[in-house]
């Protein structure tokens, strides 16, 4: 099996990042299963409630851009932690809100270190694997996405079921704190990319913080603008029902705490498949044409499982399908962006990239929740989702195929770093 083949370093590092995105994941779903009881206890409408869910992804576009800005000035490493800090920190501390105000307040600051993590994961393990691999690890790490879904809806499951309903999902909450416990963990076990340190080596120049606006070149200015709008499109059209998933199940399907949680650990068990499968399709099919039979299939579920009426059991039977087809298309992601650019701008790039993507997806929640008034949560979620997935086949049409591409500077970090590498047996 090709995971045999990685050295120590590739591996401590593909772990490292699978936790950061497991935890990174649980943090971020919890609202989701939370929503439905502030509706009710707080009560707050749903334009107010899909507000909590946009401003924590407006605010990580503005945080992946500022990390992956600080990743390629101060490392990638160093900011990882920081930002898995970060997110913990003011998830917990949204377990001890008492308004919507308050509330509204963590979730945006929240945001600000969601966003990083995955702009400063992704270069990482895009520079420390090899090209032959790169996709499939990629890939693979994004499964802790999964992962973490399914920890936050089984934590939901236990929680409402053994906790008073005004407690437990301060508890959700408070249980967001674990992922600084993986800082200690990353600062003994993830070396700092090999890329970055060739680069710090050959003494070049970091950029200053006009360096925050090199994405926008002449020479790379193109590639920002349609990678920018295939994030939009992916991000924005699982949004459209990530967040609105357990209280469309709840209240328009009528589903228990219980119901809730099966028909939703469902499609967690098909988006996991869903990433798996997009990490090895990356590297065989390329990643183009991953992304646009995931993005194809995905628009076409999604509107049968909010449109058709369907009885109970068939639905939960469409959830598979639907969570792999909606999540196979990030894993090429990472390795995509990585290959497009440059080593001093890599983290940048795919920071702005990325989390435009989430921020303009971010509207989304907020949107289809001020449409269910007037179609229906499920007409509202269709409507959002096929449109996202949409712009996101165009994007698809405009770029080019990276699959097998050396990432630039590659031969020349070989170089710089053949005689460290060699004692450690890392070869690229």
């Amino acid at each position: 099996m090709w995971l045999k083949n990685l050295n120590k370093t590739e591996r401590s590092t593909m772990t490292g990042c699978f936790l950061g995105w497991t935890l990174d994941a649980l943090d971020v779903q919890i609202f989701s299963f939370v929503i439905p009881t502030l509706l009710l206890t707080w009560h707050i409408s749903t334009s107010q409630a899909g507000l909590l869910g946009t401003v924590t992804l407006l605010l990580s576009a503005i945080g992946g851009w500022i990390s992956g800005f600080a990743a390629d000035r101060f490392g990638r490493v160093r900011v990882l932690q920081i930002t898995i800090c970060w997110y913990a920190l003011f998830t917990f501390l949204s377990g001890f809100t008492q308004n919507y105000e308050q509330l509204f307040i963590c979730r945006a600051l929240q945001g600000l270190g969601f966003g990083g993590e995955w702009a400063t994961g992704a270069v990482l393990i895009g520079e420390v694997v090899r090209k032959q691999y790169r996709g499939r690890a990629v890939g693979l790490v994004q499964s802790g996405w999964a992962v973490g879904w399914g920890l936050a809806a089984l934590l939901f499951g236990l929680f409402f079921t053994f906790m008073p309903e005004e407690i437990a999902w301060r508890a959700l909450f408070w249980i967001g704190l674990a992922p600084a416990l993986l800082v200690f963990w990353v600062r003994r076990h993830v070396p700092e990319s090999h890329l970055y340190l060739a680069q710090e080596r050959s003494g070049a120049e970091k950029a200053g913080m006009g360096g925050l606006l090199a994405i926008f070149r002449a020479e790379y200015l193109l590639t920002t603008l349609r990678v920018s709008a295939l994030a939009t499109g992916s991000i924005g059209g699982s949004y459209t029902f990530l967040i609105w998933l357990p209280t469309y199940l709840k209240t328009t399907r009528g589903l228990s705490v219980i119901g809730t949680t099966g028909y939703t650990f469902v499609m967690i068990s098909g988006a996991f498949v869903g990433f798996v499968l997009g990490a090895y399709l990356a590297d065989l099919i390329g990643r183009k044409k991953t992304f646009f039979v995931s993005a194809v299939s995905a628009a076409i579920l999604l509107a049968l499982y909010m449109l058709v009426p369907f009885g109970n059991g068939t639905m939960l039977f469409l959830g598979f399908p639907l969570g792999l087809s909606a999540f196979m298309m990030f894993s090429p992601m990472g390795p995509y962006m990585t290959e497009l650019f440059p080593t001093r701008i890599r983290a940048t790039g795919q920071g702005f990239c990325y989390n435009f993507g989430r921020g303009i997806g971010a509207l989304f929640p907020a949107l289809v929740g001020r449409l269910t008034a007037e179609v229906g949560l499920g007409h509202a979620i269709a409507i959002f989702g096929v449109g996202a997935y949409a712009v996101m086949i165009l994007a698809i049409l405009t770029l080019p195929e990276t699959m097998g591409r050396s990432l630039p500077e590659d031969q020349d970090a070989d170089v710089a770093t053949s005689h460290n590498d060699a004692k450690s047996g890392f070869t690229v």
